[in-house]
């Protein structure tokens, strides 16, 4: 199966799931607003390892709870990321037609900074949220997650380049009191850019392997992990029988 298909078929569970959630659960707050810290990760054509050289990050993020399992996010972040070719064969010129792709290049390091921003789609597994026992709400549950947004990339002597970034994830949330929730997420973000990892050598590491690149594929992609905490905001309307 091609990423394609796997991102289309996530999108179809998403949704297929999303379709069972109740609209008429009960939730006292309508919004939520705060933060996290965390690290970044890179993962492309010089570095293919799993949360290797990781590099600080931090978010600010916006919910609106549709439901008890159906959130909408909005988020903007920054992070960091670096890499190195370091026992990766990159040659100098990949269209040289010899055997071995060409002769092989120097090592190339880089270290930039990233910052993204984007909406999402949180599908909870169990009903979120505090109240009474008749309301079936729990206090925790962990989550997927998918969306759409643009990262750009830049410093560490390269050019600022950017592109769209498609996120895929899961998480966990906790509500700490009625108003306070805490939580971790981790998310892959495909993007269509291929100068995420740019730096200030002859050899660039875009397309290093002349091979034909389409949408997401044999682009840069990078990795978030952080813990954050919201705070709830935007009591829901009660109606006064009275």
């Amino acid at each position: 199966m091609s990423l394609r298909q796997t991102l289309l078929l996530v999108m179809i569970l998403l949704a297929a799931t999303a379709a069972r959630a109740q609209d008429g659960e009960l939730l006292e707050y309508q919004q939520e607003i705060g933060g996290g810290v965390g690290v970044s990760s890179y993962l492309g054509d010089a570095n293919g390892g799993f949360m290797k050289h990781p590099g600080l990050m931090a978010t600010a993020l916006w919910r609106r709870n549709l439901n008890a399992r159906m959130v909408i996010k909005a988020y903007a972040a920054m992070g960091h990321i670096s890499g190195n070719t370091k026992g990766v064969y990159i040659p100098i010129d990949p269209s040289s037609g010899t055997a071995a792709g060409g002769e092989e290049s120097q090592l190339i390091e880089f270290s930039r900074n990233i910052a993204g921003a984007g909406a999402q789609f949180e599908l909870n597994f169990l009903g979120y949220g505090m109240g009474a026992a008749y309301k079936g709400l729990s206090r925790w549950t962990p989550y997927l997650l998918a969306g759409l947004g643009f990262t750009v990339g830049f410093g560490g002597g390269g050019t600022t380049a950017g592109g769209l970034n498609v996120p895929l994830g899961v998480g966990f949330r906790y509500k700490l009191r009625p108003r306070l929730n805490i939580g971790i997420e981790w998310t892959v973000n495909f993007t269509t850019c291929d100068k995420l990892d740019d730096a200030d050598y002859s050899t660039k590491l875009n397309d290093p392997y002349a091979i034909k690149s389409d949408f997401i594929k044999n682009k840069d992609c990078y990795m978030k992990t952080f813990v954050f905490v919201t705070y709830d905001i935007s009591p829901k309307y009660r109606k006064c029988n009275n």
